[in-house]
C-alpha cells in the first residue's frame, strides 16, 4: 500500500461528498463545489465521515496516482471547508497593486501599469499596497494565480526587487567588486 494513499481522507458534517458514474469525486462546502476526477485503476468509498482509495493492482504507476488522488481529494476537502491562500510581496521602488472589480492592477517599474483579470473562483485582497493575498478552494487554481502574478517581475537577486512569495528567501549576490 502507498503509504499516503492508504490513509482515509476525514471530512467534517459541513462538507457533503459524493461519487458519481464517473469515477469522479464530488466535494461541496461552505465555500464552493469541486470535482476530482480519478484514474479507472482507482476506486473510490464513502464510509460515514471519511473517504476511503483503493487501486485495482500494486504496479509503480498505480501506487503513485493512489498517493496522488488520495492528496488531491483530501486538498479538495481542505479547500471547500477552510480554502487555500498565498501570499506575495511586491519589493521596489513604486511597486504597488490595487484591485478594482475582476481586476488586479500593478505598477512594477515597467513604462505600462500591468492589469491582470482575476479568474472565477479566486479571490485576490491588496494589503498597504504591497502585500497581494490569493485565496480560494482549488488548490491548484491559488498556486497557478500567484505563480502567475509572481512571474509578471520575479525578484532578482542583486537588490531582492520584484515580486515574492512571503515566504520565499531570495539568494543574494554580491555586486560588482572594484578592482585596481
Amino acid at each position: 500500500m502507498s503509504r499516503v494513499g492508504k490513509a482515509p481522507v476525514f471530512f467534517d458534517s459541513g462538507v457533503q461528498v459524493s461519487l458519481t458514474p464517473a469515477n469522479e469525486v464530488v466535494v461541496k462546502g461552505g465555500k464552493s463545489t469541486l470535482t476530482v476526477p480519478l484514474k479507472p485503476v482507482i476506486k473510490a468509498k464513502i464510509e460515514g465521515d471519511q473517504i476511503i482509495l483503493t487501486r485495482e493492482n500494486d504496479e509503480p504507476q498505480t501506487r503513485a496516482y493512489h498517493g496522488l488522488f488520495r492528496a488531491l481529494v483530501q486538498n479538495a476537502v481542505t479547500g471547500v471547508s477552510k480554502g487555500w491562500s498565498r501570499e506575495l510581496v511586491l519589493n521596489g521602488v513604486g511597486y504597488r497593486a490595487s484591485v478594482s472589480g475582476k481586476t488586479l492592477e500593478m505598477n512594477l517599474g515597467y513604462s505600462h501599469p500591468i492589469k491582470f483579470s482575476i479568474p472565477d473562483g479566486i479571490e485576490i485582497k491588496v494589503d498597504k499596497n504591497t502585500t497581494v493575498t490569493v485565496t480560494g478552494a482549488d488548490r491548484s487554481k491559488v498556486g497557478q494565480v500567484a505563480a502567475k502574478i509572481r512571474g509578471f517581475r520575479p525578484p532578482e537577486p542583486y537588490l531582492g526587487k520584484g515580486v515574492k512569495y512571503s515566504d520565499e528567501h531570495i539568494r543574494r549576490k554580491a555586486g560588482k567588486s572594484a578592482g585596481k
